[in-house]
């Protein structure tokens, strides 16, 4: 009896949706700090005075922009999302979503 496609793929762990939903989250967040850090742009960081309120130099929101891409990267992959997974897909964008809306109202301020 042959095996189909469907037969040789393991299920998906709950871990591996958490690691979707944070890789969704990290990649979004490294955005607007990787855009306004090669823009030459000061931007809000954790690393600021005070965290996440004062501004970084460009310098260090390029650093940590590589970081959440490297962050998302790793746990993209151990998350092993893929086009079948629809429920581990849409767990993904619910993290890039609730990102992307925390930081619209985080980062208001900045505009200010």
């Amino acid at each position: 009896m042959k095996k189909t496609d469907k037969s040789l793929e393991k299920p998906l762990k709950w871990y591996h949706y958490m690691a979707g939903f944070f890789a969704g989250a990290f990649l979004t967040n490294a955005v607007p700090h990787f855009v306004n850090g090669v823009s030459g742009n000061a931007f809000p960081s954790p690393f600021a005075n005070p965290p996440g309120q004062g501004l970084s130099s460009p310098l260090i929101n390029v650093l940590w922009a590589l970081f959440n891409m490297l962050a998302g990267y790793l746990l993209f992959r151990v998350s092993k999302i893929n086009s079948k997974s629809k429920l581990a897909l849409l767990i993904f964008f619910l993290g890039v979503i609730l990102i992307s809306i925390m930081s619209s109202i985080v980062f208001v301020a900045k505009a200010k």
